[in-house]
């Protein structure tokens, strides 16, 4: 349910654009991640930091999209998004210690399950890793090929990638997860 509630502001950018174009897509998208984050902090009486960083950047970007009448503005947000997640990770686990993923993940664990801190911070680097690398993908599918063919990336690529990440991110957590009851 959480992965809808996240893709969809990418799901209303992605028809915007099948419907219209690109910048009545971008005006979607800007006010679906305004949206979403009113909806979070009515909710759960907090912000996400995580939709702030989104929506500030589509403001920027998505700003200047519409204002220089250029695409390329829009499509450099993703990039920025998931490398500014890149560096906060592996700036909050080498210079204030702490693993995001852990802060994160663990209450997702089992009870009476834990994960060496070890395995938190292998976590870390694989994510910031994942972000660096779907951003310059993001880039090049950007300048190489069409605005329709960047957009379906945007919603089917990306959106499949993180899927899978997860996915691999479960089972690698599976491997080292101990029963804390049986010590």
């Amino acid at each position: 349910m959480q992965l809808l509630y996240e893709i969809f502001p990418v799901f209303l950018f992605f028809m915007a654009f099948k419907f219209y174009d690109i910048y009545v897509a971008t005006v979607v998208g800007i006010v679906a991640t305004s949206l979403q984050i009113v909806i979070n902090r009515l909710t759960y009486k907090r912000w996400d930091h995580k939709q702030l960083v989104t929506l500030a950047v589509f403001l920027v970007f998505g700003g200047m999209t519409l204002y220089f009448h250029n695409p390329i503005f829009v499509k450099w947000k993703p990039t920025i998004v998931f490398w500014a997640f890149a560096i906060i990770i592996l700036f909050v686990q080498f210079f204030m210690h702490k693993s995001i993923m852990q802060g994160l993940l663990k209450n997702m664990l089992p009870e009476n399950q834990c994960v060496p801190e070890q395995v938190w911070k292998r976590l870390n680097v694989a994510w910031a890793l994942f972000f660096m690398s779907l951003g310059t993908l993001n880039l090049y599918v950007a300048y190489s090929l069409s605005d329709d063919a960047w957009v379906n990336f945007k919603f089917y690529g990306i959106t499949a990638a993180l899927f899978v990440f997860s996915l691999f991110q479960t089972f690698y957590l599976m491997r080292y997860m101990t029963d804390t009851s049986k010590q």
